[in-house]
């Protein structure tokens, strides 16, 4: 019997490559003849960087760059063996890296994208591939574009800073100054999200929020971002703010567009990249999970699409996660559902010791299920 585990992370308790490992673990300490292949998952935010890594041979590159608060942090990105550079955005400027009192997108910064882009170009990378999601920036990508090279300036003709500040002075900019290798390399960006730029679905309206800005703030990016948008449009002779995506990471998804950037599914992409469609096709059981599922996790998120590609080929498929909501919707895509939390554990104690419970929960759920036979 093969088993395919593919989950995503527990968010800030458990990597996907640590859930996969476990629920390995916890299997093979029931049943040691089964053959179970891990394919940790991601769908474009946190841990997109080690899904890919997991089945992708490569190496690491440690780098400094200018961090989401504009200060210098050390990070790092990957180079696989075909020259392709693996960028996590969440790792660059990520609102992870930024303390809640600290949150407030007039404050924070992507340049440190567009640096470590520079850095790729220098290595001789040829294509890139961009995990989107966590960041914790506004600013359409203009600290990335600078670094790229765009210069913007005030209505005085003075440059603009990087912060997202900045953004509400821009005038006028000029894409002359773009690296040039950029046109001739290949650029893929995950993302899990589909929404424009501006408006009431857009970058500012929907995730603004969440990265500290406030309404009146969240009303002057949405102005500041259409501006800026059709500043560079008119430049260059075609619309992107209204493209599906375009809103992602704070506007980055826009900047990846005019740059030539493909934004697709990051589960997609990342499912394409290690060969899960393949393992997935001639499995037994297929077993997935992620922090919390409700039903979002049926839109974009990693653990929908196994499931869907489960479905594909007619395996079994097993949902494992921290918690679980809307039981019912999930249930139309997947086999089992099952919570790493009961009544006897708290969702506090379950982020204290998660290994733990999902050790024991994947036993209990291995026994109930049959075995999975």
């Amino acid at each position: 019997m093969k088993i395919v585990v593919a989950p995503d992370s527990f968010k800030g308790s458990l990597t996907a490559k640590q859930v996969a490992e476990t629920i390995k673990e916890a299997i093979e300490n029931i049943d040691g003849g089964v053959d179970i292949v891990t394919k940790p998952m991601a769908d474009g935010g946190e841990g997109t960087l080690e899904a890919l890594m997991t089945s992708t041979k490569g190496r690491i590159v440690s780098v400094s760059c200018i961090g989401p608060l504009g200060e210098t942090v050390d990070t790092y990105y990957a180079i696989t063996n075909s020259n392709i550079a693996i960028i996590e955005v969440a790792l660059v400027a990520g609102l992870v890296q930024v303390s809640e009192n600290k949150r407030n997108p007039d404050k924070t910064t992507s340049y440190g994208v567009g640096e470590i882009i520079i850095d790729a170009l220098d290595k001789g990378c040829t294509s890139l591939i961009i995990g989107l999601g966590g960041s914790a920036t506004n600013d359409g990508g203009l600290g990335m574009l600078q670094a790229l090279g765009m210069k913007a300036f005030d209505e005085n003709g003075h440059e603009v800073g990087s912060l997202g500040e900045n953004l509400h002075e821009i005038t006028r900019v000029c894409l002359a100054g773009l690296d040039k290798r950029l046109g001739n390399v290949n650029i893929q960006v995950a993302t899990d999200v589909d929404n424009p730029l501006c408006g009431e679905d857009g970058a500012s309206e929907v995730y603004g929020p969440q990265k500290g800005a406030t309404k009146t703030q969240i009303h002057q990016f949405d102005k500041s971002l259409d501006l800026f948008s059709r500043l560079i449009e008119d430049e260059m002779g075609e619309s992107f703010q209204y493209k599906s995506g375009a809103g992602a990471a704070g506007g980055l998804g826009f900047a990846f567009l005019i740059l030539g950037g493909q934004l697709i599914s990051g589960a997609q992409l990342i499912a394409q990249t290690i060969g899960l469609e393949e393992a997935i096709s001639s499995a037994s059981i297929v077993i997935t999970g992620e922090g919390k599922s409700d039903f979002q996790t049926l839109f974009g998120k990693a653990p929908g699409y196994v499931g869907n590609l489960a479905n594909k080929y007619d395996v079994p498929v097993i949902l494992l996660s921290g918690i679980i909501q809307d039981d019912d919707k999930l249930h139309e895509v997947f086999t089992e559902c099952f919570s790493i939390v009961n009544e006897e554990v708290t969702v506090r104690e379950s982020m204290e010791r998660p290994k733990k419970l999902l050790y024991e929960q994947m036993q209990r759920v291995y026994y109930l299920s049959g075995n999975i036979k």
